[in-house]
């Protein structure tokens, strides 16, 4: 019996129906909060003007921010290949957002030729620099390539709860509590140069990776919590003994 219950679980029946229940989630979460929106006025004038951006921001508060995109505007999110990564990608549908497969670990060559092409067709995009493993709020150099070769700006974007629930996970996932006060807060848009050599790919990424951190503590403050710390970023982790 508890066999059948494991195989059922890992049906595509069960996870369409777990992607189900948690769109119904997110639903409830936002419709019984109470949401302010800070500093979209970058992103409200590229939506106007028809003009593609990469929205960017934290792995760990990923379940929110549907609500932070302009309905009825296409938007490509990248998503892992991992079987978390289906699961978000089907959840997401339920809003209208549609996926690309690939990651830094899989695919992700192939992936990022697709974001560029889809971008360059005039699309928007999505991009976790964070994901899929971390380390978390460290951005990883492939949103800034996306920037380079798409020629569009990246616009970093937050979200604040104050009822939430903070998973033991890598990102420590927030998962929204219904009936919470919210803030989305969008940062300052980070254009990276056609032209750009690996310097100034680094410096845009750290750059992301900031501003990204700036109102990502700046949502928590709002909302009545300290910013959580960060961890060492890549290079002093694998310093370390």
């Amino acid at each position: 019996m508890a066999g059948l219950i494991k195989r059922w679980l890992k049906s595509e029946t069960a996870q369409r129906l777990a992607c189900r229940l948690a769109a119904a989630y997110i639903r409830l979460a936002h419709a019984t909060g109470r949401f302010q929106v800070i500093g979209a006025g970058p992103a409200n004038a590229h939506w106007d003007n028809g003009q593609p951006f990469i929205l960017a921001f934290w792995h760990g508060r990923l379940l929110m921010m549907p609500y932070v995109w302009r309905a009825g505007v296409p938007m490509n999110m990248l998503i892992s290949q991992h079987r978390d990564g289906r699961l978000i990608a089907d959840t997401i549908a339920h809003f209208g957002l549609g996926s690309i497969a690939g990651s830094s670990s899989k695919g992700g060559a192939a992936a990022l030729r697709q974001m560029v092409k889809a971008i360059r067709a005039g699309q928007y995009a999505g991009v976790t620099p964070d994901g899929p493993r971390g380390p978390r709020q460290r951005a990883s150099g492939g949103i800034a390539s996306i920037a380079k070769l798409a020629g569009v700006p990246v616009i970093p974007a937050a979200v604040g709860l104050r009822r939430r629930r903070l998973l033991g996970t890598w990102d420590r996932f927030m998962v929204p509590m219904p009936f919470s006060r919210g803030v989305f807060i969008w940062g300052e848009p980070i254009h990276v140069a056609r032209d750009a050599d690996a310097a100034a790919l680094d410096h845009a990424r750290q750059a992301i990776e900031d501003e990204l951190n700036r109102i990502t503590a700046e949502a928590d403050r709002l909302t009545g919590h300290e910013p959580l710390p960060l961890p060492p970023p890549p290079s002093a982790q694998d310093a370390a003994p």
